[in-house]
Order: structure tokens, then C-alpha cells, then sequence
């Protein structure tokens, strides 16, 4: 395939709240508790919450920084490219990456919107998730509902608000959500409690897709406090290796076989081990512990109701057709974060799909006719064809310059950072 003629659509992204994003979406009553950027007498921003600060972490946008620059550090606005947080400068910095759609996990609320359902008041939560989904919904998306996949957040502490939720934002054109990967440690029922049917019901009825982004629990795999961050990052996609078990086990897809679960972030070279595991499992055990799939294996139960995403994963590629179905599979890009395949996304997955010996068909699976179908997502009855490849969308991107661009540190570099040194922002 020519890299010109792909057509990219990520199904993970990223968005930095802009400051005013509430300004237009909360009734006036509850404009004094919206969060507000505040800056801090060392330079950096952060969100004020109910007395809560929650910074942007440096490894969260640094999309055009240079590589010695990134870090956990707070940021600024200033200290981020515009493309994090302003939606006309993200459409360019798409553009420019020969990206045509995205789905932007959000930031400031957390990937499982636990930020609000903190608030002892549940009708001041409630108020600001329908805030933040309508600001997402019909601002950032509404700017151009030909690039963006629009992604909702949940009333995580309650299954029933979730669920009327899901429903509203299904009306205006939403058919994604996040959900914790485990809501457990956010001191929620598991993934095999009947509480959350509502939730998957509501899903079921309305084609939304639950998206389960890694860390969404607020939970990574720590090996130990004063580990080094290496090990934490490298450790990442276990979250949703542990997630597909907890799903294939659970209840969820027996009673509700039409709800799909993207598993964002995770990868795709794992899966093959992991469904060989599953049908170890059911054969050896589902004796005694009751397993049931209902005259399918284990593995093909659990490959039916996922979505499987990845950034970079040449291992997994050379896997895909014999032991991953192709229909399963979308492209992600990460902009802003540090795995971001920014700005080269075409050169680099062309340069995998090759090294794989990718058929055509099987690219355009991959980059975008699957996440179309998923998400129903259409962007070809809002601009052709024509306009939606990586060489069409970069000539619209004249002048964005894309090279990095040192801001300069504002903390010197120590080495030995700590997982214990993290506030997680997922």
C-alpha cells in the first residue's frame, strides 16, 4: 500500500481540558464548584477542585517536546503544544500526522470520570459529568464531527445515573464510554457484580462501545513502592491482561452478548498466549469451577466481544490472520502522551504492516473500516474519501511545524525516579 492512501482513524487519544471548558455547559448554580486552572507561584497550572490540586503530568502532553524533556512534572499550559488543549490546533496537528479520526480520553476527570463522583454531593456530580460530556459531546467533537469519535464519561458511583447517561448521550450522537478496568479499587463492585447491569444494558440497547483504557482503576501494576519508573511502564498493558480475564469470567457477556469492550492501550502481541491460557483453563477446570460458554471455546467467546487496540506492536502484527482475527483490531495514535505515534503514525505503521506482510485489506481493517463499524462512525457522508487519506489530510497541514521544540525543564533530571513519586491522574 501506498503510505498516501491510508486512512487513519485512532481509537485513543487524548485530551487536555481547556480552561473554560465549563463555562458554557454548567447551570449558573453550580458555576462555583466547577474546577478552575489556577497558576502557582513556581509557574505551573492546575486544576483547583474542592480544595483538591491536580496537575498535568508531564508524560500526559508532551507531544513536540524532545525526549530529555519529558518527566512526571507538572506543566503549564504555556509549557504544552496548543494541540493538547485547543481543538483548531489539534485538527492541524492530526491533520498533520495523516490522521483523519480520534477518540480523546479525557484528563482532568480521570479515564473513569472518578474525579466527580468524589463530591459528597451526588447532584453536583452528576451535574458536572453531564457538563463534561456535553462540553466534550458538542464543542470539542462539534468542531468537527467528521474528526472525532465523541467518548463519554461515566456517573461512576452509581450504576443507574451511569445508565440514563449512556442513554442521553447516545441521542446526541455518542456511542462510547469510558469504564474502569477494574472498578474495584475505586471501592466500587467488580466486574462480576449484577450491580453494573443497568450500565450494560444501557450499553446493549444503544450500540455504545465501554471503553477500558489502561489505569482506569487508578491502579497499575507496581511491583513495588521504590521500584523505578521503568518497571511501571513497562508493566502498563498488564492492567488489561488482567481486565480480559476478569471479563471473559464474568457475567457481562453471557447476559449481554451484543456489548463490546474496547481494551485501549493494551496491545495485541499478548492475546494469542492469553486465548491459549483461557482454553487451558476451561478444558482443565470448568468441571469443577462451572465455566460455561455455551458450546464455544473460551478463547472465541472472548474474542467476540472485544476490540483489540495498539500503538506500535510489530510481535503482534505477525500474529494477526492465523491466531488474531483481523476484524477485531484498530489502530491507536496516544497524541499527546509519551507512546504517542506522533507525527510519524503512517511511516510507522507502514514500515510494521510490511515487516508483518500485511495485506491491503487487512490495513484498511486495521486503520480505520473496523473503528468505523465499532464506533458508527462515519466520516465519508461529511467529506469523501478522496480527503480523508494521509496525503490529502497533509497538504491540509501546510505549515504546522512538527519538529520538536525544547521548552526546557523546569526540574532538573534525577535519576532513580520512584513509582511512589506518581500521582496518577487516570
Amino acid at each position: 500500500m501506498n503510505m498516501n492512501d491510508m486512512i487513519i482513524v485512532s481509537v485513543d487519544d487524548h485530551v487536555v481540558e481547556p480552561p473554560d471548558m465549563f463555562t458554557r455547559h454548567l447551570p449558573a448554580k453550580y458555576a462555583d464548584i466547577a474546577p478552575r486552572v489556577i497558576r502557582k507561584p513556581d509557574g505551573t497550572d492546575v486544576w483547583d477542585f474542592q480544595g483538591m490540586e491536580i496537575p498535568n503530568i508531564g508524560l500526559n502532553a508532551v507531544a513536540g517536546r524532545p525526549r530529555d524533556e519529558y518527566g512526571i512534572d507538572p506543566t503549564s499550559f504555556d509549557e504544552i503544544r496548543p494541540g493538547c488543549f485547543d481543538v483548531e490546533k489539534r485538527v492541524l496537528d492530526m491533520s498533520a500526522n495523516g490522521t483523519l479520526g480520534s477518540l480523546n480520553f479525557p484528563s482532568l476527570p480521570g479515564f473513569a470520570g472518578r474525579l466527580f463522583g468524589a463530591l459528597e454531593d451526588k447532584t453536583a456530580a452528576r451535574v458536572l459529568t453531564e457538563a463534561y460530556n456535553d462540553w466534550h459531546i458538542d464543542e470539542w467533537c462539534g468542531y468537527a464531527p467528521d474528526r472525532f469519535i465523541p467518548l463519554a464519561i461515566p456517573a461512576i458511583w452509581d450504576a443507574e445515573i451511569t445508565a440514563a447517561e449512556i442513554r442521553r448521550v447516545a441521542t446526541k450522537g455518542c456511542h462510547a464510554i469510558t469504564f474502569p478496568e477494574n472498578p474495584v479499587p475505586l471501592g466500587l463492585p467488580s466486574l462480576h457484580d449484577d450491580y453494573w447491569d443497568p450500565v450494560w444494558r444501557a450499553c446493549s440497547d444503544t450500540g455504545t462501545v465501554v471503553c477500558m483504557h489502561i489505569g482506569s482503576s487508578s491502579k497499575l501494576v507496581v511491583t513495588a513502592p521504590d521500584a523505578p519508573m521503568d518497571v511501571m511502564i513497562v508493566l502498563q498493558p498488564m492492567n488489561i491482561v488482567q481486565c480480559a480475564a476478569d471479563l471473559t469470567f464474568s457475567p457481562i457477556w453471557q447476559k449481554f452478548p451484543n456489548v463490546k469492550v474496547a481494551l485501549s492501550e493494551g496491545g495485541i502481541g499478548w492475546v494469542p498466549y492469553f486465548m491459549e491460557r483461557l482454553n487451558h483453563t476451561f478444558e482443565t477446570h470448568h468441571e469443577w469451577t462451572g465455566a460455561n460458554f455455551g458450546g464455544q471455546s473460551a478463547a472465541e467467546f472472548f474474542l467476540d466481544h472485544v476490540i483489540l487496540c495498539f500503538i506500535s506492536d510489530p510481535v503482534g502484527l505477525k500474529l494477526v490472520g492465523e491466531h488474531i482475527d483481523v476484524s477485531k483490531i484498530c489502530v491507536e495514535v496516544d497524541y499527546p502522551h509519551s507512546d504517542a505515534n506522533w507525527p510519524n503514525a503512517p511511516e510507522n505503521l507502514l514500515a510494521e504492516f510490511a515487516a508483518a506482510s500485511i495485506s491491503d485489506a487487512d490495513i484498511n481493517a486495521m486503520t480505520h473500516l473496523n473503528a468505523m463499524r465499532e464506533f458508527q462512525y462515519d466520516p465519508f457522508s461529511v467529506r469523501a474519501r478522496e480527503n480523508c487519506t494521509v496525503g490529502a489530510l497533509r497538504t491540509e497541514a501546510i505549515g504546522v511545524d512538527t519538529n520538536p521544540t525544547p521548552k526546557g525543564r523546569r526540574f532538573p533530571h534525577r535519576k532513580g525516579v520512584q513509582v511512589s513519586e506518581l500521582n496518577p491522574t487516570a
